[in-house]
């Protein structure tokens, strides 16, 4: 699933909504030089994924506003959406291939509510 990197976005004229917000964070990547300030790091990028983690789960288990619940799910989608920048990853094809496969899975019970995963408990 070779995706695109920042120059490439940058570059592409979109095609529908999904294309134009990997542009808009493919600009925000170039106007920071994230690929040559170490940014598309992966490490760097998983701890600063674990940050918004933090933050988008304080902000509901605090019972915030919605619109902060919003601004940090934003956040975290950003974040992920730059993963596939760093790696050049077509998140969109990832997204569709791994829809296909849960979407065959039974859903599980667990402890703390469902689940739907490959994994069978023994």
């Amino acid at each position: 699933m070779q995706g695109m990197d920042v120059d490439a976005w940058v570059a592409h004229e979109p095609q529908n909504e999904w294309e134009a917000m990997m542009r808009n964070v493919a600009l925000f990547h170039q106007k920071h030089d994230f690929a040559g300030q170490n940014g598309h790091d992966m490490g760097y990028r998983l701890a600063l994924t674990i940050e918004e983690l933090g933050e988008l789960s304080a902000a509901v288990t605090k019972g915030k506003p919605l619109a902060e619940c919003a601004e940090e799910m934003a956040d975290v989608l950003i974040l992920l959406m730059g993963h596939s920048l760093a790696m050049e990853i077509d998140l969109k094809a990832a997204f569709e291939a791994k829809y296909e496969r849960i979407m065959q899975r039974e859903a599980l019970q667990g402890r703390l509510g469902v689940r739907v995963t490959a994994y069978r408990p023994e």
